[in-house]
This record gives C-alpha cells, sequence and structure tokens, in this order.
C-alpha cells in the first residue's frame, strides 16, 4: 500500500513540474515575442515622447509618496517581484474568500503597461511574461525611472491615461501643481478606475482617498494631524 501511495506521489509530482514548466515556457515565448515587437528601450523612449508626458521631478514629492504608499510600500527596498507581498496578498484573498489584493509590484505593473495591457492570451501566461519584463526592467531603469513610467502609463478612467491626462481632465490644472489634497485623491483612482474615477462615484473615490491617506500615515509620509486635516477637507 505504501508503494502505491509513494508512486501516485511521484506522478503527481512530475504531472506538476510539466505543468509549471509548460506555464513557465508560454510566459516566457509572450514575453520574448513581445520584446521582438518593439525593443524595452524604444518602448519607452515612445512614452517619453508623449506630449502628456511629465518628469517626476517636476512632480510634488506628495503625489510620489502617495502612490508608492498605496501602490507598493517597499517598492524601493524589493526587486522586480516582491515575494512578502505576493504572500500577503495570497493571505488576505484567502482570509476573505474573495481576490481582494494583488501581489503585483509597481514594475510589474509597469511592465504590463507598456507591453500587455491589451493582451488576450491567458492570464497566467501573461503573468509570468510580466516578471520577465519586470526584471528586464529593473535591469535597465533605476526605481524613479520606473515610478516616473508607471505615473505616466497607468489608467485613471475617462480616457485619460496617465498623471498629467488625468490632472486635466479631473482637476482642470497640470499634474505639477496638484496639491496634496489633489494628490491623494488621485492616487487612489488607478486601482480600479471604473469604482473610483470621481465621474463614477464620487462616495467611492473619498473612500479609497481615506485609504491613501491612512497608508500614507502608516508609512510615516503624513502625520495624523495632516490626515486629519486631508479628512476633514472632503464634502459631507
Amino acid at each position: 500500500m505504501k508503494k502505491w501511495i509513494f508512486r501516485i506521489l511521484i506522478i503527481f509530482l512530475i504531472i506538476i513540474l510539466v505543468a509549471g514548466g509548460f506555464v513557465l515556457y508560454k510566459g516566457h515565448k509572450l514575453y520574448k515575442d513581445a520584446l521582438e515587437n518593439i525593443s524595452l528601450s524604444d518602448k519607452i523612449a515612445k512614452v517619453k515622447a508623449d506630449e502628456s508626458f511629465v518628469s517626476l521631478s517636476d512632480l510634488p514629492t506628495y503625489y510620489k509618496n502617495a502612490v508608492v504608499s498605496v501602490e507598493d510600500r517597499r517598492f524601493y527596498k524589493h526587486g522586480a517581484v516582491d515575494i512578502i507581498a505576493i504572500g500577503r496578498a495570497i493571505v488576505s484573498n484567502i482570509r476573505s474568500g474573495d481576490f481582494l489584493e494583488g501581489g503585483s509590484t509597481i514594475t510589474q505593473q509597469v511592465a504590463k503597461n507598456l507591453y500587455f495591457i491589451s493582451t488576450n492570451n491567458n492570464v497566467i501566461y501573461r503573468k509570468i511574461a510580466e516578471m520577465f519584463m519586470a526584471y528586464d526592467l529593473e535591469k535597465e531603469c533605476s526605481k524613479d525611472d520606473i515610478l516616473e513610467l508607471y505615473v505616466n502609463t497607468i489608467y485613471f478612467g475617462d480616457g485619460y491615461y496617465g498623471v498629467e491626462e488625468a490632472a486635466r481632465g479631473y482637476l482642470n490644472k497640470s499634474a505639477k501643481n496638484i496639491t496634496l489634497y489633489e494628490a491623494t485623491m488621485l492616487a487612489g483612482i488607478p486601482n480600479a478606475p471604473s469604482i473610483y474615477a470621481p465621474t463614477a462615484n464620487l462616495d467611492l473615490t473619498l473612500s479609497r482617498q481615506k485609504k491613501v491617506i491612512s497608508t500614507m500615515v502608516e508609512n510615516n509620509y503624513l502625520s495624523q494631524e495632516q490626515a486629519d486635516e486631508l479628512l476633514a477637507m472632503q464634502p459631507m
């Protein structure tokens, strides 16, 4: 009986390894095909050539802090992939019984925005491809360069891509001139633009803004006093 159980376990392990290898192969192929279509350096140059592109150095520090705080708090400490965040997301989703939290880093999101935003490929293959591309991004770009690409390519809803388009569309001003209050609002939208965009549901926009503010306090980007002042500015 023990031999049969052992054989079954070996077969099961082989199946897992074969399936895992196949998924890895498909993801890597998707990644290589994307690079053959356009190189990473050319793709980045294309983004920077857009008229709505805004340099990270021109954006208020508090907006950058808000983005990192709510999207990837360990962004400057981890590599292309954050194993801790993935583990935290798995535990959180199991506890909630729903997929409420993702483990993608800002770098992985940039990889998706640059190459895989419109792909119809299997989501697992795409995630693998994003990881390969994220490692390339981390090798070729600094963390600030990656964050710059993120804020210029992320979707904000209502057809606005990048923080400059979003600021002009929602606030009628350049992203360079947004206030701290406006920054905390904008930073929360990309998580789910169809839900958190102010034109979709203002109550949910404000709820998400509260989340951004609370994470900034947790990560020492804001004092509780500053947070209370911002919350007091929200319409009743």
